[in-house]
């Protein structure tokens, strides 16, 4: 193939045009998919799950293969893979819908994939028709899971007289997963993700024909513009000698009516760039909606953190023999397992057991049962530097053994562990991120849509970062304030 010859003669070294050149002289297309979206698209093959496969794997191969390089993969969440581009990744191909905002930011690739949208509810469920969706449901308000960031999630959030709350989640799985379990009413997503789970998830159906719809794009950085040509021009080719067709056919997509569909693809007009008022007016109510969720997260989960942590710790030092065990199992176990598994299985686990928690409820849960970890640990620190003798003259003075505790070690234990405490309190403000696995919006997952839809990363990342610190620096001098007390008291 004379694709790297011409290459290696035509590209500057410059940054213009000289990236195609490095594609090439590295040996590799790094391209970059989240593998938790599952299939078709890119997911590890069940039959050996240290592979990926999906028709996204390998039509990445056929791109690379015309460019005269290998293809590499480099791993992202959905949402934020656009990120990638430039470092570490040179595009992004993994059901990309093409969509205005995306023209505006990127290069987009010609489409390679048509999809349509497609409602999903449960076979038994009240949701006939998509129509349903205009009146309120049995229990009011319909609860639809959508991808985060996709066009499904767009589609609901600008069709205001639907009755629907989008929820968003990380992964198409999850919400089917939801849906089954009787959290969500019904989730929108694309037909053809559906279509490859379908006999995984027989109690579920398709409601109605899909819709909407459109195309998949590549994507690459707007300062790459010979990669992307190249690119472009290595999907005509794949598509002009039955290679789409041929691989759109192995998986079972359609191979005809998708190659029909590109023929016909009409041009996505690109969105117009926002000036910083027009930001500001647009999304500050929305940033500071989100930072009202991350004070209640916090506001409520910490407290009882603080006396689930006091009880474990009073358990393990002053407990029953039988007691101890268990509460010190409790502390490791939490303390060495990650937050995010730790909400993963509250709020996707304990349904398939006949409980379902609200995604509120479940974050306040997961975050108070996390820091009373961490408490426990602070407190019995606390409660071990109160000197022994003090209890025992409480005791020999006719208290009972929780009287002396209440009245006499505890008090002074809360007074030494006020600034680490109040620490883990700021630290907790940014954990309550971790919550938008598990669909909670709060500030950080509300400025990463924010960002990646308007296109203005470093503003709105200005405007998060002051939200966030004027939450925390109140909490910074109150911390400081208890230190230096504790340093001025005999």
């Amino acid at each position: 193939m004379l694709v790297p010859l011409v290459i290696g003669m035509s590209a500057p070294s410059g940054l213009e045009g000289g990236e195609l050149a490095a594609v090439v002289a590295r040996g590799e297309l790094v391209w970059a998919a989240d593998q938790e979206g599952g299939g078709p698209h890119v997911f590890p093959d069940p039959d050996a799950p240290q592979r990926l496969t999906g028709f996204e794997v390998e039509l990445a191969e056929l791109i690379a293969a015309e460019l005269g390089v290998k293809a590499r993969f480099q791993q992202g969440q959905w949402d934020r893979l656009p990120l990638l581009l430039g470092h570490p990744a040179d595009c992004v191909i993994n059901g990309i819908e093409l969509l205005p905002e995306r023209r505006r930011d990127y290069h987009c690739s010609r489409p390679y994939f048509a999809y349509g949208l497609q409602l999903i509810a449960r076979r038994d469920g009240p949701l006939d028709t998509v129509e349903t969706l205009t009146a309120p449901g049995p229990a009011g308000r319909w609860r639809v899971g959508v991808l985060t960031g996709s066009a499904a999630e767009l589609f609901l959030r600008s069709h205001p007289e639907l009755e629907v709350d989008a929820i968003g989640y990380d992964g198409t799985i999850d919400s089917l997963e939801q849906v089954k379990s009787g959290v969500l009413d019904a989730a929108l997503m694309d037909d053809c993700i559906f279509n490859f789970y379908a006999d995984r998830f027989a109690g579920l159906r398709a409601v109605g024909r899909p819709f909407g719809g459109g195309y998949y794009t590549v994507l690459t950085a707007r300062d790459t513009p010979r990669l992307s040509t190249a690119i472009d021009e290595a999907l005509g080719r794949i598509i002009a000698d039955g290679r789409l067709k041929t691989l759109y056919d192995r998986w079972d997509l359609g191979g005809r009516q998708q190659i029909l569909a590109l023929r016909d693809a009409a041009e996505i007009p690109v969105a117009t760039r926002r000036s910083l008022r027009e930001l500001a007016i647009e999304t500050l109510p929305l940033l500071l909606s989100a930072a009202g969720m991350t004070v209640l997260l916090a506001c409520l989960s910490f407290p009882l953190a603080i006396f689930a942590g006091l009880g474990v710790a009073l358990g393990r030092l002053y407990g029953p023999a039988w007691l101890r065990p268990l509460l010190t199992g409790f502390v490791e176990v939490v303390r060495g397992t990650p937050l995010m598994l730790q909400l993963y299985a509250i709020f996707f686990l304990l349904p398939k057991v006949g409980l379902a928690l609200p995604a509120l409820v479940a974050a306040v849960a997961g975050l108070a049962l996390n820091y009373a970890a961490y408490e426990s640990e602070i407190y019995r620190a606390g409660l071990k530097a109160v000197p022994l003798g003090q209890f025992e003259a409480a005791v020999a003075l006719g208290m009972t053994k929780w009287q002396a505790l209440r009245h006499v070690v505890v008090p002074q234990a809360v007074r030494l562990v006020m600034p680490p405490v109040t620490n883990d309190f700021i630290a907790l403000f940014k954990d309550t991120s971790v919550c938008s696995v598990i669909t909670v919006i709060e500030l950080t997952k509300r400025y990463s849509v924010l960002a990646l839809s308007t296109g203005r990363i470093v503003e709105l990342a200005v405007i998060t970062a002051i939200l966030y610190l004027a939450m925390s620096w109140p909490l910074s001098l109150l911390s400081r304030r208890f230190e230096t007390g504790q340093e001025q008291r005999p």
